[in-house]
């Protein structure tokens, strides 16, 4: 068995670390230098830089020497790479499954990474080429540590998912499969959008009050969203769902939280994302989601007015006042 992981940021460089304990793994650089530097220090010197790689584990900066001999696939590339690294895939690997980690929605074209897949890798029913998302609550900071984390596998197959969970399902990570690619994908990307309003939130300093309200109208926000692609409404109440929300809406490491809190500060939006050095999927959601719901009825105030904040200037009291001043109407 031998997998490849493909992007070398935190998350993949973190699934690297805990696949390569058990298994033959392969971690794929874009960058040359950036592939050089960690096979020197035996490292990632970028991200998680303390962690030594496992002895199972070697880099490489060739896509198709990364690709040749694997079984198992791993994209953990931004979302705004991942259809052209798509299509390199199907250029050199027709037949193994995909498994992606990216969370978000596409920029211009406001799709999801699962409809991304079908695009790009076609219709499994027909190619018999399956993939699947791996998501759920979970800090790369906290799986390198071999800290317990839960997440949920959802692929095209109940065989893929399957046998791609067992292959996680090791060394304090428990996996639990899904049939619902869409939902795991939704709940996944549109989480960053909440964790920024409640970042937002704690750095005006409006209390857990009103971050649990955030956290649970978000969800309700979710759901309709999801419902609307076809996703199941229980997947929003599992890992997938309402536990990746809670924890980047709650915790020190979600970046997409710490954005919401330097915007209420008065920080620009471009100095945040300089400081931040790390993708923050949620600033680009929040426009896409907008722009896919334009033309049907799909409530989502929270949504709205994040974006408003990020794309509009729209200052982040006058966000949280209008989200307030909403009229009354029941809870759904």
């Amino acid at each position: 068995m031998t997998i490849s992981i493909l992007g070398a940021g935190a998350w993949g460089t973190a699934l690297a670390i805990h696949l390569g304990k058990l298994y033959p793994t392969k971690l794929w650089a874009r960058n040359s230098g950036h592939a050089s530097g960690m096979k020197k220090a035996q490292s990632n010197p970028l991200y998680l830089g303390d962690f030594k790689f496992p002895e199972l584990l070697d880099i490489e900066d060739s896509l198709e020497k990364s690709l040749s001999d694997s079984d198992l696939i791993v994209c953990a590339v931004p979302t705004s790479g991942f259809r052209q690294i798509l299509r390199l895939i199907n250029d050199i690997n027709q037949t193994v499954p995909v498994i992606w980690a990216n969370k978000g929605l596409e920029q211009e074209s406001a799709k999801l990474p699962h409809e991304i897949a079908f695009e790009e890798l076609g219709d499994f029913n027909k190619t018999k080429r399956h993939w699947g998302v791996i998501s759920g609550p979970s800090f790369a900071a906290e799986l390198v540590r071999s800290l317990p984390t839960a997440l949920t596998l959802a692929a095209t197959s109940k065989e893929v998912a399957l046998s791609a969970a067992n292959i996680f399902h090791h060394n304090n990570v428990r996996v639990y499969t899904s049939d619902d690619v869409a939902g795991v994908s939704v709940g996944g990307a549109l989480k960053n959008v909440i964790a920024i309003a409640a970042g937002i939130s704690d750095g005006m300093g409006f209390g857990n009050n009103a971050r649990a309200a955030l956290i649970t109208r978000g969800l309700a926000e979710i759901s309709r969203f999801g419902r609307h692609l076809g996703a199941n409404q229980e997947t929003f109440s599992g890992l997938a769902g309402s536990g990746d929300l809670v924890l980047t809406c709650t915790g020190e490491y979600s970046r997409n939280r710490e954005v919401g809190i330097q915007l209420a500060k008065g920080e620009s939006l471009n100095t945040i994302l300089k400081n931040l050095g790390h993708v923050a999927e949620g600033v680009y959601t929040a426009t896409e989601v907008i722009r896919r719901i334009k033309n049907v009825k799909i409530e989502m105030p929270i949504t709205f007015e994040v974006n408003n904040v990020i794309q509009n200037g729209k200052s982040p009291k006058n966000a949280v006042l209008d989200l307030l001043g909403r009229s009354i109407k029941p809870e759904n």
